[in-house]
């Protein structure tokens, strides 16, 4: 039972019947913050979309990066070019942000007085890295469609092994000069994979 229900009850007695009210009424509140509601039906007049290669299955998860997207064109190939393209742009915003806080871990982990400068210096890396890597993804689903105006629409996501990333932008950071620390790879894995976690929490 909801303690500030049970509260009440033991109370009763003392409090008149319109605070009681009031507090009960309250108490409901409280108790129906704390449910998750399904979404249930779209509203009247509205219907659901559910678009090709999206959803829970095709989200990132905490070994893979996944995005999806589409892209529209009156030729068949320049559709699955835009597509991808736009795919490949949201998949290196999504690996760059998460570069950006390990970056912001791995500073302060050291003792560098130039803080500010290394962060730079190993963001401006990894996106270098990232950019090099995005050639590897692997389009793990695709549909072509065509619209009513007589456009070709292609529907498509793509996947990239986190490890992979990891282990590209580790090498190459430590043959960097400015890197002057012995900066543990299970350390810099650790950190990766707990960013993956709340990467899947977030889809």
């Amino acid at each position: 039972m909801n303690p500030v229900i049970r509260y009440i009850m033991k109370t009763k007695n003392s409090i008149s019947i319109t605070t009681f009210t009031l507090i009960f009424a309250l108490a409901m509140a409280l108790g129906a913050c704390n449910q998750v509601h399904s979404p249930g039906k779209p509203p009247k007049g509205e219907k659901e979309i559910k678009l090709p290669c999206s959803g829970k299955h095709f989200a990132g998860d905490k070994k893979f990066f996944r995005v999806n997207s589409s892209g529209e064109s009156l030729d068949q190939v320049t559709s699955k070019k835009k597509a991808l393209s736009n795919a490949k742009g949201e998949m290196a915003g999504a690996i760059n942000s998460t570069m950006k806080v390990l970056g912001d871990n791995f500073v302060e982990s050291t003792e560098f007085n130039n803080t500010e400068e290394i962060l730079e210096k190993f963001v401006e890396n990894s996106r270098t890295i990232v950019s090099q890597q995005l050639i590897g993804t692997k389009t793990v689903c695709e549909m072509l469609t065509k619209t009513k105006a007589g456009k070709y629409k292609t529907y498509l996501a793509i996947e990239l092994p986190g490890e992979e990333i990891t282990s590209a932008i580790y090498d190459k950071l430590k043959t960097k000069e400015w890197l002057k620390v012995d900066y543990k790879y299970e350390k810099f894995k650790d950190d990766f994979e707990r960013e993956m976690e709340k990467f899947e929490n977030s889809n």
